[in-house]
């Protein structure tokens, strides 16, 4: 078998494995640990890891709880949620950031999230997109 995805294999299964690559050792597991969290086989983590397989939603959302990251950010991935994918771009961008260490990822990421869930709760108390109260800074 190759390690290269062929052409019946879509074109997001490839970045999807490298994001979970990419969380997994920010979240400091090995691929047997990951497995184990999500109810997969180490070979099959493997493949996916490597983009050799697109995975079931079941799949997807094992991983996602062992990843402690949203289902609809994976499905993003595959093209099943265009607006997961345009959501979570910056995290995206920062997972697969090379030039950042591991723990700049995870700090930059909670960071980040932090601000969203903020933004979230003004946002849900007045309903738009972005409150008016968010810009008064100290």
């Amino acid at each position: 078998m190759s390690d290269r995805t062929d052409s019946r294999t879509p074109r997001g299964v490839a970045a999807l494995g490298e994001f979970i690559k990419s969380q997994r050792r920010i979240a400091d597991l090995s691929q047997r640990e990951l497995a184990r969290l999500a109810d997969l086989s180490d070979a099959y983590l493997s493949q996916l890891e490597r983009g050799l397989h697109e995975p079931s939603v079941r799949v997807l959302n094992g991983l996602a709880q062992a990843l402690n990251v949203p289902s609809d950010k994976l499905l993003g991935y595959l093209g099943r949620h265009d607006d997961a994918a345009a959501a979570r771009s910056t995290e995206s961008a920062i997972a697969t950031d090379e030039r950042l260490t591991d723990p700049q990822k995870q700090s930059l990421l909670d960071l980040y999230r932090a601000f969203v869930a903020a933004n979230d709760l003004t946002s849900g108390a007045s309903t738009g997109p972005k409150s008016s109260s968010a810009s008064s800074s100290r």
